[in-house]
């Protein structure tokens, strides 16, 4: 089983696919710019950089994902999984409003809740601009997922728990 989960930075995503590919023994995939950027030896802003003037390296990160979560049973994590891992046998989303998201940026990397969340927002529309450009994915529209959760009221245990329950009901094995 292929599970492919999403969600803007601050909803957990990082945490949650690593929690759920734990309790159901699954491999996780979590393959982002700070992997290539230790495979080419080179500073994650270096990477950042470079990923700014070439959309190669989004669209490599991308394509090296998709390929390693089609190994088995997989727990693909990212801002593009429900998207772009389409033979997903299980697309979850995980949202929560931008302040709640920022707050919890806060908490984890500093600054004030007004720069944080001032700098959360750019960063929501420059991925969604991104995204636009590159692939033509609107990542506002998730609709199509099999399971939307509301991160803002629950523990990071607990949205795991409700993925893990869904997932099993869907014939996941642990």
């Amino acid at each position: 089983m292929k599970i492919a989960i999403s969600g803007k930075s601050g909803c957990g995503n990082s945490t949650v696919s690593r929690l759920v590919a734990k309790r159901l023994g699954y491999r996780l995939v979590n393959y982002t710019f700070h992997s290539v950027a230790q495979e080419l030896g080179v500073s994650f802003d270096e990477m950042c950089e470079m990923a700014e003037q070439d959309d190669k390296w989004d669209r490599y990160v991308d394509r090296r994902q998709v390929e390693m979560a089609r190994r088995g049973d997989t727990v693909l994590g990212s801002r593009l999984a429900i998207w772009v891992l389409d033979d997903a046998d299980f697309r979850v989303y995980l949202d929560a409003p931008t302040d709640v998201r920022a707050s919890r940026i806060q908490r984890r990397e500093g600054g004030t809740f007004e720069e944080v969340r001032d700098k959360t927002g750019e960063r929501d529309q420059r991925d969604h601009d991104r995204y636009l450009r590159l692939y033509g994915i609107n990542n506002n529209d998730f609709g199509f997922v099999d399971l939307v959760i509301d991160t803002q009221d629950l523990t990071q245990d607990e949205v795991a728990d409700r993925i893990v329950r869904a997932a099993e009901e869907r014939g996941a094995r642990d």
